[in-house]
């Protein structure tokens, strides 16, 4: 990955963190990994355990942020989140969440977009 896609990517995970803690969410940890993926924010809303995924783009030229989340993706992050749940010995209810983001060419932010429980389990 190029650092000018890693900038970004890690510019938008900023972002996220930002505005999932305005809406009341703790943040947990970021960027956690296992041998079946990485899991970009594990957070809390009350009780409830979200499990957030980050896309990030520079434009919509090929195609917005949220229109890369194909169904086997969702897949996967339902197995790393399930992953992430048995091995913290966790019992409770967990969702996964999509935040997707704009900017332009000069890194100026032109759209954030929650999207809760993309999976729907």
């Amino acid at each position: 990955m190029s650092n000018y896609r890693k900038s970004i990517g890690d510019l938008g995970e900023r972002l996220a963190q930002t505005k999932l803690e305005a809406d009341g969410y703790t943040i947990i940890e970021t960027n956690w990994r296992c041998a079946r993926g990485e899991i970009d924010i594990v957070a809390q809303q009350g009780a409830e355990w979200i499990f957030v995924e980050v896309k990030t783009r520079t434009s919509d030229k090929f195609g917005r942020p949220e229109d890369s989340i194909t169904d086997k993706k969702k897949q996967r992050m339902a197995l790393v989140g399930e992953h992430y749940i048995d091995t913290h010995d966790i019992d409770a209810a967990w969702r996964i969440d999509l935040i997707a983001i704009t900017f332009d060419a000069s890194r100026t932010l032109q759209r954030i977009t929650h999207y809760p429980d993309i999976v729907g389990f």
